[in-house]
């Protein structure tokens, strides 16, 4: 199963198809993703973190993050996309931990070329550092070298727009990166508009597909973004976490507010519908096949 996921997110990216990654940090907003149609699924360390109440800041072990991808892989039948933030570490450490995300289920891994402990992008005044580009190059061959399956796909992301670097620091990483191996680039802004994501679309000569993560630009729609033909991947990079907290606030005041659950109940899923998301149906079969 899993040399068919990453053979899917291949062909999508040779194919210049967009495909659609939903983020999740649990098995069950990742079953909830595939339900909805989505392509694939973004294994966020920033929903990560956020489910465990940290910041985004490399605070969590590699082994939290790793344990919850595999997870997460045992449970869909799409590819996986594993944020791997900085690679844990350098070259060598990213030779050691590809094999383990690969063996986990994962179909690809996004690297950024920030420092290690790294900041989450999107933070207001967020310490946001970038590594050499010789030395971000070399984790990129790392990762390419690690890999057991050709299909195995390596993203490189780039935090120059990020961190104020400009558009020219931008295409000289990307192009860096492209040259040390990476299948596709991630190119990432906070920009509330997407002109500056556009700019980098339009300059970009490179002859692997760019990833687009539309947080702070959510303006930019599939079909503008398929319009561009350069772009691969669409990440929706922190909407389950998001709508997780959204909802759960909601129903949390409103308990307090009626003094009791008589005014949420039937607008929430009832338990035979979160029961059958733990999938029944098949403990029902393995019962039926095997108790005596």
């Amino acid at each position: 199963m899993t040399k068919q996921k990453n053979q899917a997110l291949r062909l999508a990216l040779a194919q210049r198809r967009l495909f659609t990654a939903m983020s999740a940090h649990n098995p069950l907003a990742a079953k909830l993703a595939q339900e909805a149609g989505f392509d694939g699924i973004w294994g966020s360390g920033f929903e990560l973190s956020a489910s465990y109440a940290v910041p985004d800041a490399s605070i969590l072990p590699m082994g939290t993050h790793l344990e919850m991808m595999r997870a997460i892989a045992s449970t869909v039948d799409i590819p996986l996309i594993a944020d791997i933030d900085t690679g844990f570490g350098n070259a060598v450490t990213v030779s050691y931990i590809i094999p383990q995300y690969e063996a986990a289920g994962a179909s690809a891994v996004v690297m950024e070329d920030k420092t290690f402990p790294k900041d989450t992008s999107l933070r207001a005044g967020g310490r946001q550092e970038l590594v050499r580009i010789e030395e971000f190059q070399g984790k990129i061959e790392a990762a390419a070298q690690a890999r057991s399956d050709a299909d195995f796909v390596v993203i490189a992301r780039v935090e120059a727009l990020i961190a104020g670097l400009g558009q020219e620091e931008a295409q000289k990483r990307a192009h860096a990166y492209e040259e040390a191996g990476a299948d596709a680039i991630l190119i990432h802004s906070k920009q509330k508009t997407p002109d500056e994501i556009l700019a980098f679309i339009s300059g970009w000569s490179g002859r692997v597909p760019l990833v687009l993560v539309p947080t702070a630009y959510p303006q930019l729609t599939e079909a503008d973004i398929a319009a561009t033909g350069k772009v691969g991947v669409v990440i929706y990079g922190n909407h389950a976490i998001r709508a997780a907290v959204g909802a759960m606030r909601d129903v949390f005041a409103q308990i307090r507010r009626d003094g009791g659950i008589q005014g949420v109940d039937a607008a929430l899923p009832g338990v035979k519908d979160i029961i059958a998301l733990q999938g029944d149906a098949r403990m029902r079969e393995i019962e039926k096949k095997f108790l005596r």
